[in-house]
């Protein structure tokens, strides 16, 4: 059966049933929310993006988002002039992955929030990670919500596999020769925003 679960921005290619396993899994990709009730497998691939994957371990409902914050490279980390932006579609990657969870059953004071992502590797501009992870500090600051696990920052790009359903999280650190492929996807979606708007544990393994 096709779990029941809500993708934003997304086509069925994205998704894939594990004939081993029985279990869906599906890749959320940069300006993608994804949340589900089932027993599946969420997963993504970071540069200079930030992942959070957020469950309400009572009801069993999780969800991941990525997003990266479309601003000026070479701009002050969270600078006057991207700090519209940075509210407009950061803030939107959250309130989109929260709402979702809150919609089918699960509770503000329960979330689980895991982080990840934010490496300096987009064009060799430490400016752009480090400015994803202090916004992501900033909006659960806000918002009176904490994380209860982090893999943020660094030199490298990273895979993350997460489990709604148990919160289990797994990182692989990708080797450097990977990074220049994931920084231009990563550009082609600043761009394409850009284009838009004109006016706990973690589990690390190699």
């Amino acid at each position: 059966m096709r779990p029941t679960a809500t993708l934003e921005s997304s086509s069925s290619g994205h998704r894939r049933l594990d004939p081993c396993t029985g279990r869906w899994t599906t890749r959320v990709l940069p300006g993608e929310c994804y949340v589900t009730g089932e027993n599946e497998v969420l997963t993504t691939v970071l540069g200079s993006c930030i992942s959070a994957c957020i469950r309400d371990p009572q009801t069993g409902v999780g969800g991941m988002n990525h997003f990266l914050l479309p601003v000026e490279p070479g701009a002050a980390p969270m600078a006057d002039s991207a700090l519209g932006l940075a509210t407009r579609y950061g803030g939107h990657a959250m309130e989109t992955l929260i709402n979702g969870l809150l919609k089918r059953g699960a509770k503000r004071e329960r979330l689980e929030i895991k982080l990840f992502g934010g490496g300096k590797i987009l064009g060799g501009n430490a400016a752009v990670g480090q400015r994803n992870i202090e916004f992501i500090h900033d909006f659960l600051k806000i918002e009176g919500l904490r994380s209860v696990a982090e893999d943020l920052g660094d030199v490298y790009p990273r895979t993350v596999t997460y489990e709604p359903t148990t919160g289990r999280a797994r990182v692989k650190r990708l080797q450097p020769l990977e990074a220049p492929n994931i920084a231009r996807h990563e550009q082609d979606y600043m761009r394409s925003v850009d284009r838009k708007d004109d006016g706990g544990d973690i589990e690390l393994f190699n």
